[in-house]
C-alpha cells in the first residue's frame, strides 16, 4: 500500500506543540499497516474487507466517546481545583492581615506586663501560706499521731501502724523538698528535729518485720497472716523508693530503705544460724553421721514448706524457693568445709563424702519427689569442689593406710605366736598346711577398697594403690620378722617346736597372697601384680625356702661330717639315718602346694650334681682325675679349688703329684659364671681340715 500526499506534508504547529502525539499517531500507523499486510497477503482475503472495515468503524467510534467522557471528567476536576486555590489565597491574605494586627496590638501593651510580676509573686505567696494553713492540723497532731502509731505497733496492728508512718513520712517529705528547693539548710534541720520520732518508729517496725521473717518457716504454717502483713509493708516500701528514685530531685533521710533487700538478708541469715551455725560437730563418725541426718530431714522438710506454703504468700518476682534453695546450698558447702577442718576420723570422712556426692542428689534429699521439678540444685555447683574432693578423699586413703597398717601389724604379732603352740599349723581340705593371715588380710584390703567404690572410681583407684602399697610393705615386715624367728630357733632348735611346718604354712600363705593379689583391682581387665610387689613375694617366698633348706642342712650336718670316716665306709646305717632325714623332710615338703614343692626340690641340677660328685668319687684311675675335673668344673662354674680338694680328700688315694696336676689345670681354666647359672657349691662351705693330734715324745695319732 502507498503512502498518500498529506503523509508527506510539513508538520502542522499542533504537532510541534505535541511530539508525544505524533509519536504514537506514527507507531499506531506503523502497527495498522503491518496487521493489514498480515492479513491481507492474500488476494482471495481482500473480499472481507469490507467486514473488517465495519469493525474497525464501530471500535474506533467507542474509543472515541470513551476518550471524550475522561476528558470531560478531567476538566471538570481541574475547574474544582482552580476554584478552591482561589479561595485558599483570600482566606490566608485574611489571616496575614489578622496576624499583622495583633502583633502591633501586643507592642502596644508589652509595658502593663511589666506590672503584673509584682502581683504574680504575691499569689504564689498566698498559694503557699494556704498550703502551710492547710497543713497546720497535721503538723500539730504530729505527736499525737507518733504515740498512736507506736500503740499500733506493739499491738501488732502493722498495716495501720505503717499507713500512719507512710502518712507522716510524707508531710515531713513534702516540707523537706519545699525547703530544698527553696534553698533553706537551716530550716530543714528544724524540721528533722521535730519529725525525729519517725526514726524510732522505723526501727520498731523494721524489727517487727524482720522478727517475723526470720519467723517465716513457722509461721506460714501456724499464722501466714502475719506474714503476709509484713511482706505487704514491704512491697509498700519498695515503692515508695522506686518512684523517689525515679522521679524526685530530692532524696528525704533514710531512703532508699531496701527492705525487700533486707527481707533476704534476713531470711538467709535465719536459714544459715538454725541449721549450720549451731553447737560444735560431733567429728566422731556416729555423731556427725546423726548431725548429717539431721540436715537431711530438716532442710527437705523446710523445702517442702517453702515450696507449698510460702511460695503462696509472696509475690512471684520474690522466686522465695530458688533463694531459699540457694541458701542451703551454699550454707551447706560452707558448713562441710567447716566440719572438713577438723580431725575427723575414716568414718567421718567417708559419711561427708558419701553424703555430697551421693545421699545430697538423691531421692532422699534434694531430689525428693515432693521437691521436684521447682527444686533443682544441678545449676547452683557441686556442693564440693573437686580439689576439696581429691584433698578429702586423700585424706581419707592417709586414716585408712593407718588402720590397716595397725591391723596387719597385729595380725603378724598374731601370727608369730601361734609358731609357739604346741602343735601343728592347722591344714586345709587337701592336708597342705596353712593359716588365717592371707584370709586376714586379703579380706581387709578388698572390703576398704569395695567400701571406697561406694564413693567413685577415683577413691577406689587411690585406695587400691595404698593397699598394695601396704602389702609390699607387709610382706617386708613379715620376711623380717621371719628371718628374726630363724636365728631365735638356730639358737634353740627346739623352740618353736614345729618350726619346719610353720615355714612350710608361710609358703602356702605367700603362694595364697600372690594368688589373690589380682582380685583386688577394681578391674577385670587389668590384673597384673606390680612388679615391686611380685619382687616382695618373690623375696619372701624365697627367704621361707632358705630358712627350709638350711633347717635341713643343720639336721644333715652331722651325719654329712662323718661320711669320709671308717664307720661311713664300714657300714650303711649312716646313709640309712640321711635317707630318714631326707624322707622326713620329703614328707613335709609334700604339705606345700605346687609348684612351691617343686621349688624346695631343687630340681634336676641338684640330683645331677650329686651324680656328678659320685662319678668322681668312684674313679678308679688317679690319672684321669684331671680331665673329669675340667669336665665338672666346666659344668659347675662356681666349685672353687677347696671344693675339688676336700673331694681329693675324700678319695683318699690321690698322691700330692696327682694333686698338683688336677690344681694346676683348674688355675689355667678359670670359669666365670654364665647368665642364668644357679649357683650350688658358693652356698657350700668346706670345713677347716683337723690338725693331727700329736702327742710329746711320741708318735702322732
Amino acid at each position: 500500500m502507498g503512502m498518500s500526499a498529506e503523509d508527506g506534508r510539513a508538520a502542522s504547529p499542533r504537532d510541534e506543540e505535541w511530539p508525544e502525539a505524533e509519536k504514537a499517531e506514527k507507531l499506531a500507523r506503523g502497527a495498522a499497516l503491518k496487521w493489514a499486510s498480515g492479513v491481507f497477503y492474500r488476494p482471495e482475503k481482500l473480499e472481507g474487507l469490507g467486514h473488517y472495515r465495519s469493525r474497525e468503524t464501530q471500535r474506533n467510534s467507542s474509543i472515541q466517546s470513551r476518550l471524550k467522557s475522561t476528558v470531560q471528567s478531567y476538566l471538570e476536576g481541574v475547574s474544582a481545583g482552580l476554584e478552591q486555590l482561589r479561595s485558599a489565597a483570600q482566606e490566608v491574605q485574611s489571616v496575614c492581615q489578622d496576624l499583622g494586627a495583633a502583633r502591633w496590638a501586643l507592642l502596644d501593651s508589652a509595658d502593663h506586663f511589666q506590672g503584673l510580676q509584682q502581683m504574680r509573686a504575691l499569689v504564689e505567696e498566698h498559694v503557699q501560706l494556704a498550703s502551710v494553713v492547710q497543713v497546720l492540723p497535721q503538723i500539730f497532731s504530729v505527736q499525737e499521731v507518733f504515740s498512736h502509731t507506736l500503740q499500733l505497733l506493739h499491738g501488732q496492728r502493722l498495716l495501720e501502724a505503717h499507713a500512719e508512718l507512710m502518712m507522716v513520712e510524707h508531710l515531713r517529705d513534702d516540707i523537706l523538698s519545699q525547703l530544698h528547693l527553696r534553698g533553706l539548710p537551716g530550716a530543714q534541720t528544724t524540721v528533722l528535729s521535730y519529725f525525729g520520732g519517725l526514726q524510732q518508729l522505723n526501727e520498731t517496725l523494721a524489727k517487727q518485720l524482720w522478727d517475723i521473717v526470720g519467723s517465716s518457716l513457722r509461721l506460714v504454717r501456724e499464722d501466714p497472716v502475719l506474714f503476709v502483713t509484713a511482706v505487704r509493708i514491704i512491697e509498700r516500701e519498695e515503692k515508695i523508693d522506686d518512684t523517689l528514685l525515679l522521679e524526685a530531685t530530692f532524696l528525704p533521710p533514710g531512703r532508699p530503705k531496701g527492705w525487700r533487700q533486707k527481707f533476704y538478708h534476713v531470711l538467709q541469715d535465719t536459714i544459715r544460724g538454725a541449721r549450720f551455725h549451731g553447737a560444735p560437730v560431733d567429728a566422731e563418725g556416729p555423731g556427725l553421721a546423726r548431725h548429717l541426718a539431721a540436715l537431711q530431714r530438716d532442710i527437705v522438710s523446710e523445702l517442702r514448706v517453702v515450696k507449698d506454703l510460702m511460695v503462696q504468700c509472696v509475690p512471684a518476682h520474690y522466686n522465695i524457693l530458688s533463694v531459699c534453695t540457694a541458701t542451703y546450698h551454699q550454707a551447706l558447702a560452707s558448713h562441710l568445709q567447716e566440719i572438713l577442718r577438723e580431725d575427723l576420723d575414716k568414718q567421718g570422712l567417708f559419711l561427708l563424702l558419701e553424703w555430697a556426692l551421693h545421699v545430697y542428689h538423691s531421692p532422699e534429699m534434694m531430689g525428693h519427689p515432693d521437691l521436684l521439678p521447682e527444686v533443682d540444685v544441678s545449676a547452683l555447683g557441686p556442693l564440693m569442689s573437686s580439689e576439696l574432693v581429691d584433698q578429702t578423699e586423700r585424706r581419707y586413703v592417709v586414716k585408712v593406710k593407718a588402720s590397716v597398717l595397725e591391723w596387719m601389724q597385729r595380725t603378724l604379732e598374731v601370727e608369730f605366736k601361734e609358731w609357739f603352740r604346741e602343735e601343728e599349723p592347722e591344714t586345709d581340705h587337701q592336708g597342705f598346711f596353712q593359716s588365717a593371715l592371707p584370709v586376714i588380710v586379703m579380706q581387709m584390703l578388698n572390703e576398704n577398697i569395695q567400701v571406697a567404690s561406694l564413693i567413685n572410681d577415683s577413691l577406689q583407684q587411690k585406695v587400691y594403690n595404698m593397699a598394695l602399697e601396704e602389702l609390699e610393705a607387709f610382706l617386708g615386715r613379715l620376711r623380717e620378722a621371719l628371718v628374726q624367728c630363724g636365728k631365735e630357733h638356730q639358737q634353740d632348735r627346739a623352740v618353736p617346736k614345729y618350726y619346719v611346718s610353720y615355714l612350710l604354712a608361710m609358703l602356702n600363705n605367700n603362694l595364697a597372697l600372690s594368688n589373690s593379689v589380682s582380685s583386688l583391682h577394681p578391674d577385670t581387665a587389668h590384673r597384673e601384680v606390680p612388679a615391686s610387689l611380685q619382687a616382695a613375694l618373690d623375696r619372701m617366698q624365697k627367704k621361707a625356702c632358705q630358712l627350709l633348706l638350711e633347717e635341713l642342712h643343720l639336721d644333715l650336718q652331722p651325719l654329712c661330717l662323718q661320711l669320709p670316716s671308717r664307720k661311713w665306709l664300714s657300714g650303711s646305717q649312716l646313709v640309712g639315718s640321711m635317707c630318714e632325714v631326707i624322707d622326713k623332710y620329703a614328707k613335709d615338703f609334700s604339705r606345700v602346694r605346687k609348684p612351691l614343692f617343686t621349688g624346695l626340690d631343687q630340681g634336676q641340677q641338684s640330683l645331677e650334681a650329686v651324680f656328678a660328685l659320685r662319678e668322681l668319687i668312684c674313679l678308679k684311675d688317679p690319672a684321669l682325675l684331671s680331665l673329669e675335673v675340667l669336665g665338672f668344673i666346666t659344668k659347675y662354674p662356681d666349685a672353687s679349688d677347696e671344693h675339688i680338694s676336700t673331694l681329693l680328700d675324700l678319695r683318699g688315694d690321690v698322691s700330692k703329684e696327682v694333686r698338683h696336676v688336677v690344681l694346676e689345670m683348674m688355675a689355667q681354666h678359670p670359669q666365670a659364671l654364665p647368665e642364668g647359672y644357679r649357683p650350688i657349691f658358693s652356698t657350700i662351705l668346706v670345713p677347716v681340715p683337723e690338725l693331727p693330734f700329736c702327742l710329746r715324745k711320741g708318735k702322732c695319732a
